[in-house]
């Protein structure tokens, strides 16, 4: 089955900028995500099955990011709050709009141009050329998965059932201006699953949280348009954890959404990755777009499991 893609040729662009750094202490809300050790979080598509050729991914360019020390592929924060389909003369375009209830599935995508063509060439970012997050409009059903690319730049990608409600699916991926600069960009479009929902409140702040045997406090100032350090300290049974593996190219990645909107934010990692293993504490560059509540995932990896721990962050 054919997919159909529209392109629209003009776009614009939401710069953010670093503001001056005025530190006002927030509450810092940490609660268990309830899917704990598994690789994956639960989302879902309806997505035609894939009738395609093999992946083909673009080998990684010599001009591709080394972002902080030790950590190749990490780029620049993207512009803007992750909430339109188009920019820059990029669009996202999914093959469909609505998806099943409590099945998996399998969900494409591709990214067009200016030209109405699907885009092939794109650069590492965190050791992977493309990040699909998918997220309910509760801040609920949170999942973080990497497609692979078909030659003509259709993406696939398996995706984990979900409950009914309305969420939005986001593409996370660094390609190139007509300069041959890099640009990083989030894309994002809505998609529905049908069926009665019920809306779960969101958890109350706390700088603390279990998950998987572990705990995880957070410590840091966050104040809405600026750039704040937020730390992240891992312990189990009262032992502070030193063993945490590289999860793309870092100790820990985190992602977060904001409440209402759904606009997204990308907190990135300081520091390099060793054969040694990292923790217990681990810092995060935390930019946020705009004051309000912020759900935060938190993936880390031990003993080759992945685990997800959720936090409510409030930002003023």
């Amino acid at each position: 089955m054919s997919m159909s893609i529209l392109s629209r040729s003009h776009a614009h662009v939401r710069s953010v900028f670093v503001a001056a750094c005025v530190t006002v202490a927030v509450g810092l809300t940490v609660t268990a995500c309830g899917g704990g050790s598994t690789t994956t979080p639960t989302m879902q598509h309806t997505m035609m099955a894939p009738t395609m050729m093999a992946p083909t991914m673009m080998a990684p360019s010599a001009s591709g990011h080394a972002g902080m020390a030790g950590m190749a592929g990490t780029a620049e924060q993207p512009v803007g709050d992750g909430l339109t389909a188009e920019a820059s003369g990029f669009r996202f375009v999914p093959a469909v709009s609505s998806l099943p209830a409590d099945a998996p599935t399998s969900f494409r995508f591709q990214i067009v141009g200016g030209t109405g063509a699907p885009v092939t060439a794109f650069r590492p970012d965190q050791t992977r050329l493309m990040h699909l997050y998918l997220v309910r409009s509760d801040l609920t059903g949170f999942q973080h998965v990497h497609p692979t690319m078909a030659g003509d730049g259709t993406w696939t990608v398996p995706l984990d059932a979900v409950q009914p409600g309305s969420y939005r699916v986001y593409a996370s991926f660094i390609t190139t201006n007509s300069s041959g600069q890099d640009l990083p960009l989030v894309l994002s479009q809505p998609v529905t699953v049908a069926g009665r929902s019920a809306v779960t409140p969101l958890p109350p702040a706390s700088t603390t949280t279990q998950v998987d045997g572990y705990t995880l406090t957070l410590a840091g100032e966050v104040m809405a348009g600026a750039a704040h350090t937020l730390t992240v300290t891992v312990s189990k049974e009262g032992t502070p954890v030193t063993d945490l593996q590289p999860y793309l190219d870092t100790y820990a990645h985190l992602s977060a959404f904001h409440e209402g909107d759904l606009a997204f934010a990308h907190l990135h990692p300081v520091g390099a990755t060793s054969a040694a293993g990292g923790g217990p504490v681990l810092s995060f560059e935390a930019m946020m777009a705009k004051a309000g509540n912020w759900r935060v995932f938190v993936q880390f990896q031990t003993a080759a499991v992945l685990h997800t721990a959720v936090v409510t962050l409030t930002v003023t």
